[in-house]
């Protein structure tokens, strides 16, 4: 088995039990639009303290405050997943990829996944950058103008096997696109390293 498919099945292992939380607690949302949100705002150079990631996610899943209180799984999900996201996000071999479903769903489940993604995305960026945006370069205005175009996406489109190539190629279009505005709103990390350095 291949690295590739690993990590395809570590994706789509990490969707479902996304996907479970959100079935446990009755949620209305759909777990990719959060995790959009999460990166939107990640990426946007935010970094959000535990109580408000935890009242962001109880906004997005329709449940009240208390909810987080009254559950045993779901502040420690959350809080891992919030650590893991960034992780991904940093990391230099652009592991990242947004939270969908994998290819055994049907496509049209698959569209409304990425559309979801993308909305939340928009959304969390728009939170966070704010008037910033406006002076980001021409290139991340035109990602996120083609976002704008993607989350109005219909998934009543036919399906057939070019439009699984083309899911496949937007997605990664936004994958990288998401990476591409993290790079530019947040400053690199300095190298680790075990002996002091002075500046």
């Amino acid at each position: 088995m291949s690295e590739t498919d690993t990590s395809g099945a570590a994706r789509a292992a990490e969707f479902e039990r996304w996907a479970n939380v959100f079935t446990a607690h009755k949620a209305f949302s759909h777990p990719s639009e959060l995790h959009g949100a999460l990166c939107g705002r990640l990426a946007a150079g935010s970094r959000i303290n535990e109580p408000e990631w935890l009242a962001m996610v109880c906004e997005h899943m329709g449940l009240a405050e208390d909810a987080v209180e009254e559950s045993d799984d779901l502040a420690p999900f959350m809080n891992r997943a919030y650590e893991q996201t960034l992780e991904l996000l940093k990391s230099a071999d652009m592991s990242f990829h947004p939270l969908l479903p994998d290819d055994d769903y049907a496509i049209e489940q698959r569209l409304e996944a990425l559309v979801s993604w993308v909305r939340g995305f928009l959304e969390g960026m728009a939170l966070s950058a704010g008037e910033s945006l406006g002076q980001a370069p021409d290139e991340i205005r035109e990602l996120i103008e083609d976002m704008v175009a993607i989350s109005q996406l219909s998934d009543e489109e036919e399906a057939d096997d070019e439009s699984e190539q083309q899911l496949l190629e937007i997605t990664e279009y936004i994958r990288l696109g998401a990476l591409a505005v993290f790079t530019e709103f947040n400053a690199p990390e300095p190298p680790k390293s075990d002996s002091p350095t002075l500046h």
